[in-house]
């Protein structure tokens, strides 16, 4: 779309990317740049502060609270380039266009762009949906000013988060452990899943049988000949299934009236049942209809993306976000369902061509949003543009990645629009008596799918891998009440209560979106940053919370309760709705929370409280850190209580009676009665921590198990597990395992070989006797002082003297290893310019430009990480600075306060008394070193 004549239009984007699809639609006249996503925030820590607001009381939380909640931003230091190059740009143009993101972190952040470029030209903002020629061409077109209502909510947002996290978290440094971290958003992400595992640690699981029944139709005619029918009463009492269970007892729950079958007595029924005649005794037949999956919304599409594709979330949103800004779905950060005419439109007309006519409903479908709080009023993530590509047409355009998940949302856009899924379902019920008159009644249910509709283009994936597909059919033979059967087979089956499954990614998103917290557009980053926080570790697709989050949540939980009350991180997001919809005051809210002043807003429990100010910093010596730091386990059989205890080197076991505190060693990290601690091996889940493992634990320290005795001596020999890994023990031998050998696998002979060493291989021709043996560094082979390394773990039990001397007696050769080359190239750092790569390191793979070097986070994988994101890492590793290296001062001023002390010894000695008295006054102004070294490394 031309500008108007001789009018310079700059129009600024959050991304290069974006930026490089929205120049190719503009035509002459247009300066299209981008900001690199935010340009300014609350400082980051106290290097961030400008000189004059240094002194001030409020200027580690970046926010005035006295003065009406006043922020203090600052320019990001990798931003202040951008910066520059944005305001340059501004003194040439016309008019400027801000296009940032259509949600509320997009209008502040163009909000910010007007703050920090100042500039004096018109100011106008577009927004669009989705990046495509006619949506960018429209927005142009169609420019609004900046809401300052959805600027103040999420400004509101960033305070409030920053208040929380700032006050808070020092709580957890005190209490706890150093670095830790509170946020109103992710402590109660991690609260649900601690949760879940409280619920796992109490299960006791139940086991209860039922039969299993083969049975067939005498002339079947076109329906199949046999089906499965499963026993569901007993002398018209219900026999017992898992839901009949107590979950933390393993008993029947009071009053279910149920019929619970043991081995032995479904084994006897069975029996019993052998031969016996069965009959129809009735069939009830209903008409089966599914209607269509709503359009995809930012959790939705997590979920899915994270069942079918095994996408983390934040895979999901990176990959989406390319999608979006090279034009090929619509803006990816939405909780609305809602489809435009013209999404409507290409879709139906799309299904015409692919499903024929039959496929789309008379009338086109409109969905409602059953998200609370929903606010977004953008559409719901569907193919861009007017008429969908198909996965076929930019199959050759996208990365494998891209690929799958645009074809994932263009299949849940499709099957939107089609016709219900019809068919009929039918459940029967069996009856057969036994040989000793019970009346045993068994059931089967069947599906049939006359017409698939929609769930031709799309089938929506469960959380339970056991589920049924909803395009899964059962078919039942045609069956009439009171028609005569045999049974084929008759087995009885035992079945186990399942405790309740852990959290995936997809599922906490669920449960976080159905509870009213976070939003679209924090989603992924609440899954990124419990996980970086150390709180949550995954297995598989499952989330598993640390002993940490344990002690964290617990501390929480006793102490501040409101803060991580489900219904008032809700409350707190609908009252933010209600300031981006200028129906509330941002400053009321904030002082609500804060101060505990409701002025007829805010929360009252936390204004009852005076606020969080008071909440965190009247009580805090009332926080017991041992106790928060104790998570009870059991009681022993010697009445002794069990607990884990979080200490600053890990968890570990702890028990004792009653009343009775083991003695501590090393603040209360280690030490105490032997047999009093154990270590918990990393990676063994909390649910895991069975009484069975708990004593496994104890016994070895990390477990043991008795290989055999030792021919030679008779002592047992024993595999245990340390510190540094396995080992096997006996009487005062101890020797690690190979790498090449697992715990699981090793026999005695095994043992009794690594037991032997170090090995004598001989004694030299000068009398020195030589060894072979396995070091930090791998095998070798010794005489004296002298090493040599030796090619494999085998041969330090067959090597021979002569091999062993005449690898001594070679020079030793250190060999430089090549460089390993990069993992990937990824081109020019739109900031710098610099060609960036991504290498391994010995910590994991890294980003560089060569001077700056970045770990990848965790969930980032090489193949994954954007330019843009690997940019963005760098900056911030700049930003930082250089790690402070250790000072070694103390030990240092120690050394030359020991010489001089030997020199001003020496000099007394041959000195006359005069000259040694004098030498012992310098002594004093010399021991003074020390404590100055101390006092600065203390600091």
């Amino acid at each position: 779309m031309p500008s108007n004549a001789g009018t310079t239009r700059l129009v600024i984007v959050e991304s290069p990317a974006k930026a490089k699809t929205i120049s190719g639609y503009l035509g002459p006249g247009y300066v299209v740049e981008a900001s690199f996503g935010h340009v300014r925030d609350l400082p980051r820590n106290a290097a961030d502060v400008p000189a004059k607001y240094k002194g001030e009381p409020w200027a580690r939380l970046g926010v005035d609270v006295d003065n009406g909640f006043h922020a203090l931003y600052v320019v990001s230091a990798d931003r202040k380039q951008q910066i520059s190059k944005l305001t340059k740009l501004a003194k040439e143009v016309d008019e400027i266009f801000l296009a940032t993101d259509e949600d509320r972190e997009g209008e502040a952040i163009a909000w910010h762009l007007v703050e920090t470029l100042k500039p004096k030209v018109p100011v106008r903002r577009m927004v669009f949906h989705e990046i495509t020629k006619p949506a960018i061409q429209a927005a142009v077109a169609n420019p609004r000013e900046i809401d300052r209502s959805l600027v103040d909510a999420q400004e509101a947002r960033r305070i409030l988060d920053r208040l929380y996290g700032y006050e808070v978290s020092p709580v957890l440094w005190k209490k706890v452990m150093p670095k830790l971290s509170a946020g109103r958003v992710q402590s109660v992400a991690t609260r649900i899943v601690v949760e879940r595992e409280r619920q796992r640690m109490a299960f006791r699981t139940a086991e209860y049988w039922d039969i299993l029944a083969t049975l067939a139709v005498a002339n079947a005619g076109e329906g199949p000949r046999t089906f499965n029918a499963t026993l569901v009463a007993l002398n018209g009492d219900r026999i017992a299934t898992g839901k009949d269970f107590e979950p933390t007892t393993g008993k029947v729950r009071a009053g279910a009236g149920v019929v619970h079958l043991d081995s032995s007595g479904a084994r006897g029924l069975a029996a019993r049942l052998e031969g016996r005649p069965f009959t129809v005794t009735r069939v009830e037949e209903k008409p089966y209809r599914r209607r269509p999956y709503a359009p995809f919304i930012t959790s939705t599409l997590q979920q899915e993306a994270a069942r079918k594709l095994r996408f983390s979330s934040q895979q999901t949103m990176r990959t989406a976000q390319r999608l979006y800004e090279n034009g090929y779905i619509t803006y990816m950060r939405t909780d609305s369902v809602n489809l435009s005419e013209t999404a409507i439109a290409a879709a139906r007309r799309q299904i015409v061509e692919l499903y024929g006519e039959r496929s789309v409903p008379p009338e086109p479908r409109r969905y409602t949003g059953k998200v609370k709080n929903a606010q977004e009023a953008h559409e719901a993530i569907r193919p861009a543009g007017d008429n969908f590509r198909t996965p076929g047409d930019v199959a050759k355009e996208l990365s494998a990645e891209e690929y799958k998940l645009y074809e994932l949302i263009w299949r849940r856009t499709i099957a939107s629009q089609m016709t219900d899924a019809v068919g009929s379902s039918v459940s029967v019920r069996i009856r057969a008596t036994t040989t000793a008159g019970e009346e045993a009644d068994f059931g089967a249910t069947g599906k049939t799918i006359t017409d698939p509709g929609f769930l031709r283009a799309y089938v929506e994936s469960s959380d339970d891998e056991n589920a049924e597909a909803e395009d899964a059919e059962r078919r039942l033979p045609n069956l009439v009440k009171d028609q005569p059967l045999t049974a084929d087979e008759l087995a009885a089956q035992g079945h186990h209560t399942q405790p309740p499954a852990r959290y995936t990614e997809a599922s906490l998103v669920k449960a976080l979106e159905e509870l009213g917290i976070g939003r679209p557009s924090t989603y992924a980053s609440i899954m990124q940053t419990i996980q970086d926080r150390g709180y949550v570790v995954k297995r598989g697709q499952a989330m598993i919370p640390s002993f940490l989050a344990f002690a964290v949540i617990g501390l929480m939980e006793r102490h501040y309760p409101r803060l991580i009350d489900y219904d008032f991180t809700a409350s707190m997001e609908n009252e933010l709705d209600e300031i981006a919809g200028g129906d509330h005051a941002a400053v009321d809210f904030l002082t609500a929370f804060y101060f505990g002043t409701t002025n007829g807003a805010g929360d009252q429990d936390i204004a009852r409280s005076g606020g969080l100010k008071k909440l965190v910093t009247e009580n805090l010596s009332d926080i017991d850190a041992r106790s928060v730091n104790s998570i009870p386990l059991f009681t022993d059989d010697e009445g002794r209580e069990v607990v884990v205890r979080v200490g600053r080197f890990g968890p570990y076991l702890q028990r004792a009676l009653p009343g009775e505190q083991p003695a501590p060693k090393a603040e209360g990290e280690e030490g105490g009665t032997p047999g009093d601690r154990a270590p918990i091996p990393e990676g063994l889940a909390p649910d895991e921590l069975t009484p069975e493992k708990v004593h496994e634990l104890f016994l070895g320290g990390g477990g043991e198990r008795k290989l055999g005795d030792d021919p030679a001596t008779g002592e047992p020999i024993l595999l245990k597990s340390g510190r540094f890994g396995p080992y096997v023990a006996s009487g005062d031998r101890k020797s690690s395992l190979l790498r090449s050998q697992s715990p699981d696998s090793l026999t005695l002979d095994e043992a009794l070989k690594l037991l032997s060493l170090p090995r004598l291989i001989g004694v030299a021709p000068d009398g020195a006797e030589v060894f072979a043996n396995n070091g930090r560094y791998g095998p070798y082979v010794k005489r004296g002082d002298e090493f040599r390394s030796l090619d494999s773990e085998d041969k330090m039990f067959t090597v021979t003297l002569d091999e062993a001397l005449a690898l001594l007696a070679a020079p030793k050769t250190r060999q430089r290893r090549a460089a390993a080359p990069p993992l990937r190239e990824m081109g020019a750092d739109p900031l710098t310019e610099k060609p960036l790569v991504i290498k391994d390191g010995r910590f994991g793979p890294y980003v560089t430009d060569g001077e700056t070097n970045a770990s990848l986070r965790r969930g980032q994988t090489p193949e994954e990480l954007t330019l843009e994101e690997a940019s963005e890492m760098l900056a911030e590793k700049r930003a930082k600075g250089p790690a402070p290296k250790k000072t070694a001062a103390k030990k240092t001023a120690a050394k030359k306060t020991t010489a001089k002390k030997t020199t001003a010894k020496a000099t007394a000695t041959k000195a006359t008394k005069a000259t040694a008295a004098k030498a012992a006054k310098a002594t004093p102004a010399k021991k003074a070193a020390p404590k100055k070294a101390t006092s600065a490394r203390s600091e």
